[in-house]
């Protein structure tokens, strides 16, 4: 029993320890929070005293501006009110003498005017001016009067030249007819011409026949070589390339029986090709050469 009421005793006096440190933990810290709480109305209560015044220098500064500004403005509009009265003054200024200007323009105009008139009732009078009348119409009727003669002339030049050129040509239709007849007369359509051109001895006819695209394309008659290089059997037309010397021609689009002249070496001798047919691919025809080379020379003849 007595061993009892001592444990419950010594139980008792540890549950007190530890309610007086919780006490005193208790108080230490309400008066931290205290002392916390007192530091920080203290900062807030500076920072309010320098921001009240921060305010009333500003609100002292705004005044004195406000103050400076209404002066300013009041100077300003003292002297927008001069300028305006100064421009005012300028611009009646400028009116009236605008106004004395185009009084001076118009006095000048009219001294103008009255100094033409004058001069003008000097030198000539209404009659004056009738008599100069009459003399240009009558000289712009002798000026159309010699125009229509001119024109007349020139009407009959005309004339004049419309006929000769029709005579010109009817004599030139005669000639050429006269040419073609001699140059039909001179060749041979077919075997039996060509054997009375040669009974007659005045040149030399070599025929041939000459095809396309042949290896060689060029082909030996007499002393020059041809190559047929197109045909056209429906219209009976041709084209030959010819080789003369060193020089090479190109007769195009050329019909049969049509006499094609041309002239070989240093003495011009005039050669004539005549093709009788056109086939496909194929002409036929003979190449007629002077017989008398020194005779029949158009150039200048180099002799050995």
């Amino acid at each position: 029993m007595f061993n009892e009421e001592k444990t419950a005793a010594n139980a008792g006096r540890r549950h007190l320890g530890w309610s007086q440190i919780l006490v005193i933990i208790c108080a230490v810290a309400i008066l931290a929070l205290g002392y916390g709480l007192q530091v920080t109305r203290s900062t807030f209560e500076h920072r309010i005293a320098d921001l009240e015044a921060s305010l009333d220098a500003t609100s002292h500064e705004l005044t004195e501006f406000r103050a400076s500004s209404e002066g300013q403005a009041t100077e300003l509009v003292s002297n927008v009110d001069a300028l305006t009265k100064r421009v005012g003054v300028t611009s009646d200024d400028l009116q009236k003498a605008r106004q004395q200007l185009a009084q001076r323009m118009k006095q000048q105009q009219d001294l103008v005017e009255e100094k033409l008139v004058t001069e003008l009732a000097a030198k000539a009078s209404s009659t004056d001016v009738d008599t100069l009348r009459k003399e240009s119409a009558s000289k712009l009727a002798e000026v159309q009067q010699e125009s229509n003669t001119k024109l007349g002339s020139v009407s009959n030049d005309v004339t004049g030249v419309k006929e000769d050129l029709a005579a010109a040509r009817r004599d030139f239709s005669r000639e050429l007819t006269d040419v073609k007849n001699v140059l039909s007369d001179g060749i041979a359509r077919n075997a039996a011409e060509l054997a009375q051109l040669r009974q007659k001895g005045e040149r030399e006819y070599i025929e041939f026949n000459l095809r396309k695209n042949q290896k060689p394309p060029f082909q030996r008659v007499g002393d020059i070589q041809i190559a047929l290089t197109k045909t056209d059997a429906k219209k009976q037309k041709y084209s030959v390339m010819i080789q003369a010397d060193d020089n090479k021609l190109e007769k195009k689009d050329r019909t049969t029986n049509e006499p094609v002249q041309f002239l070989v070496g240093r003495d011009q001798l005039r050669y004539e090709l005549v093709i009788n047919s056109v086939a496909k691919d194929e002409i036929r025809g003979y190449l007629s050469t002077p017989r008398n080379k020194i005779l029949s020379a158009e150039g200048p003849t180099f002799r050995q």
